[in-house]
């Protein structure tokens, strides 16, 4: 059963093959003998099982969704009433939320059983999930290796079987990144496609929450449920949205995909290429048509975006200050004093180093010089692909320049781990839409991922690509030896 996809679940648990309750039981337990893979903060059992009989009563009443019954892991970024909501820090590591983020509403609304949250970078500052208070998680294709960040948790637990789906957020990469070190499926959608809504925030204008899965089938099937204009959410947009599912299986005959030569060259290792070609290949024999463009800018998308997203997490983590919620120091003398201790004390050494980076860039003198150039830069990578696209349909080139790195071998050179999200940052900064699928295996036996960017809101033409690739191939149904 936990090879199974999404609709397989589905229709299994529609003819009763199987209750959820098994089902979630089934999930809970490999949760337990794959422990060491740290891929979980907090496991939700006790919950579970009684989201899974309300499943089996709904399910027994007729009143069904796609993903009633079906259990699933959320990031623990996303505030979930009742449960630890963490977000991988010291700071909220004893945090109750009183809340559901809207993503967690609409799952549950859907009747899914939420498993348990799962591990993530420290705040989502990171591209390694060894940032994380709650130590680092393994990467399920060889445990010496990262898992990539900061939705590492989720992609882990998806790559391990230990949930059928998870959710993930994505503000430079974290979503795609660590679902190719993994060899899943992940994508982020259009930013303001999925209601930030209860998503704790790390850089506003940047991060958006997004499926974690097997299969760009199973992908679109969680977009129908996470979907939708929030009122709750001033940046999200009331655009309409179609069913994802509907134009999966249409042909990309005369499809134009986009090979921007910036993405192919110095910093790509030669293994991860080979792949990237072999899927141009395969897409040529579905009929697609390859372009060249060229996105000029791209290659300054690092320094720009470590200029705004800390900026952006200088004032969005103003509000840990052991006042209210949270951590907050035990000794100290006067406020100042606690505000203080307690900052040092609760946030870890790359959410302080982000939060130190961005003051300066916004301090008095540098704003300038720093922050507003940034933004225009932004406005140019932007531009690039405005451009791009009005030769080509979509754009695919490396989701990452190598495959997962070894634990700790990145940790004492941050400018060399943030270089891990030279093609994810663009999408970003740009607002795109943008997917990694698996399509092979390095020459270290680790998992590569492929990238697709698509205009804004065309993440049902990703998912289409995504989707006839995945009909040809099967790196998608590949699972780590000790997992299967």
């Amino acid at each position: 059963m936990h090879t199974m996809s999404v609709a397989e679940l589905s229709k299994a648990l529609q003819e009763k093959q199987i209750s959820s309750v098994e089902l979630t039981q089934l999930y809970l337990d490999r949760i337990t003998q794959q422990e060491e893979l740290n891929a979980f903060i907090t496991v939700n059992a006790e919950d579970a099982i009684a989201q899974a009989q309300a499943a089996d009563t709904r399910r027994s009443k007729g009143d069904t969704t796609l993903f009633t019954g079906i259990p699933i892991a959320h990031k623990d970024i996303f505030c979930t009433k009742g449960m630890l909501t963490t977000c991988g820090s010291k700071m909220l590591a004893n945090f109750v939320s009183p809340y559901d983020a809207t993503v967690i509403e609409r799952f549950n609304d859907s009747g899914a059983v939420t498993l348990g949250k799962t591990n993530m970078d420290e705040f989502a500052m990171g591209s390694s999930n060894e940032t994380s208070y709650f130590n680092p998680v393994l990467n399920p294709w060889d445990r010496k290796a990262v898992p990539g960040g900061s939705s590492g948790g989720s992609a882990a637990a998806v790559a391990a079987r230990l949930a059928p789906v998870a959710t993930g957020t994505d503000t430079g990469g974290s979503i795609r990144q660590p679902a190719a070190f993994c060899g899943i499926t992940g994508i982020k959608p259009s930013y303001g496609r999925v209601s930030r809504y209860g998503m704790i925030a790390f850089a506003s204008s940047l991060d958006q929450g997004g499926p974690m899965t097997r299969s760009a089938e199973d992908a679109a099937m969680m977009l129908n449920v996470m979907c939708g204009f929030d009122p709750k959410d001033s940046t999200s947009l009331n655009e309409a949205v179609p069913d994802f599912t509907a134009t999966l299986a249409d042909p990309i005959d005369g499809m134009r995909i986009g090979l921007p030569k910036e993405y192919f060259g110095a910093g790509l290792n030669a293994d991860v290429a080979r792949v990237v070609d072999a899927v141009i290949e395969e897409l040529k024999g579905l009929g697609a048509k390859l372009v060249e463009v060229e996105l000029p800018n791209s290659t300054l998308a690092v320094p720009c975006y470590y200029v705004l997203a800390p900026a952006e997490a200088s004032s969005n983590l103003s509000r840990f200050d052991g006042v209210r919620y949270g951590y907050r120091a035990q000794d100290y003398g006067d406020l100042a004093d606690m505000y203080m201790k307690t900052r040092a004390e609760g946030f870890g050494t790359e959410v302080k180093r982000r939060i130190m980076t961005g003051t300066y860039a916004l301090s008095a003198g540098y704003y300038d010089a720093y922050y507003l150039k940034a933004q225009k830069l932004r406005r140019l990578i932007a531009d690039d692909f405005t451009r791009a696209f009005e030769s080509c349909d979509a754009i695919l080139g490396p989701t990452t320049p190598t495959t997962a790195f070894d634990l700790g071998s990145k940790t004492d050179d941050p400018v060399a781990m943030y270089l891990n999200d030279i093609y994810t940052i663009p999408a970003n900064l740009a607002g795109l839409p943008g997917m990694s699928i698996p399509a092979g295996l390095g020459d270290d036996g680790r998992p590569v991922g492929v990238q697709l960017v698509g205009r804004y809101f065309d993440e049902a033409r990703l998912l289409n690509i995504g989707h006839r690739f995945q009909q040809v191939t099967d790196w998608h149904n590949q699972i780590p030896l000790d997992q299967a």
